[in-house]
């Protein structure tokens, strides 16, 4: 099976592997974008799958993978499964020649990733790992005037995503069968964040408290490159933090309130007020990265410069590294 061209003349099909709160979340969004259709769902249920399809106004539902990745009359796959089934969903998908968004963090380790990649490249399909954060204009905006010498040279960059989790063992977030603890779920973000600006580190130092069950509750990590820039960065799944990211470098610094989806920054600069940069944009959220996999399809793009498999990559090998660090292993990394 091959991917159907997807021409700018009509809307392109989704569809939606998983019906957990994320899948709910991007299908809302979705569904917001101009020139978007969400056509098919497919979960490990017939009675799952229906559910949400009932919910959204989906024609089909499919109790099982196969099924949708066979479905003829969909253009691209988003992957909302918990990142442990991210390589199986993903992979099944590709291997039939469908395009895919997969949601973060991409998988559970650089190897997974890499399979996932080399796939990919091989059938010529299209991959996006699903970090909208790349993809919001504010943050792009933010980087053209980092690479303008706006604040210099970056010295440090601070970044933080806590929240109060779940306190039951079996529950994902827990259970290291299914990649739990802060590290993959939230970590990713500042990790990624960082990478954004300043590329793969060349040192990467952890520490963590973990479960009972072996999994990080609350990490740090140190990020340092031969530049002599850090990136001090921390993640958590026993206290909510700001959830804030702050740029500091040798002229100037830049404030970025809610990290995953800022909806204003602030350039701070020596002897002058502060500038509050908003956001400008008639979509939302993940609206973005959808926006972004569109525009990829009708251009016949198999990956996005936004968001490059190459990033994607750095960004599990780093943390992996942390994983090393603090002495956390899941069954697949054996």
């Amino acid at each position: 099976m091959t991917a159907v061209e997807v021409t700018q003349d009509r809307a392109v099909r989704w569809g939606v592997l998983a019906t957990g709160g994320i899948a709910e979340r991007f299908t809302t969004d979705v569904l917001g974008v101009p020139g978007a259709e969400v056509v098919a769902v497919a979960s490990r249920s017939d009675a799952s799958a229906r559910n949400f399809a009932d919910r959204f106004g989906i024609e089909r539902a499919y109790g099982d993978w196969a099924g949708l990745v066979a479905d003829e009359e969909v253009d691209v796959i988003y992957v909302a499964t918990p990142h442990s089934a991210h390589r199986a969903a993903a992979g099944l998908a590709l291997a039939a020649g469908k395009p895919v968004l997969c949601e973060k963090p991409f998988t559970l380790n650089t190897r997974e990733a890499e399979e996932l990649v080399s796939l990919a490249r091989k059938r010529n399909v299209f991959l996006m790992e699903a970090m909208w954060t790349y993809c919001n204009p504010l943050l792009l905006r933010m980087v053209d005037m980092i690479k303008d010498g706006v604040i210099g040279e970056i010295h440090t960059i601070h970044a933080d995503f806590g929240i109060v989790g779940p306190t039951d063992p079996e529950h994902r977030l827990r259970n290291p069968d299914l990649g739990g603890g802060a590290l993959l779920d939230l970590g990713v973000y500042p990790v990624a964040f960082a990478q954004r600006l300043l590329g793969e580190p060349d040192r990467v130092l952890a520490d963590a408290l973990l479960s009972p069950e072996g999994v990080d509750l609350n990490t740090g990590v140190l990020l340092g490159w031969e530049s002599g820039a850090q990136a001090l960065l921390s993640c958590s799944v026993t206290a909510r933090s700001a959830q804030d990211a702050s740029v500091i470098g040798t002229k100037g610094r830049f404030e970025v309130p809610g990290l995953y989806d800022p909806q204003r920054i602030v350039l701070h600069r020596e002897g002058q007020e502060p500038e509050v940069f908003t956001l400008e944009s008639e979509l939302r959220g993940m609206q973005h990265e959808a926006a972004e996999v569109m525009r990829c399809l009708r251009a016949g793009e198999t990956e996005s410069p936004l968001v490059p498999l190459d990033g994607t990559l750095a960004v599990m090998r780093t943390l992996d590294a942390a994983r090393e660090r603090i002495g956390v292993r899941f069954p697949v990394d054996a």
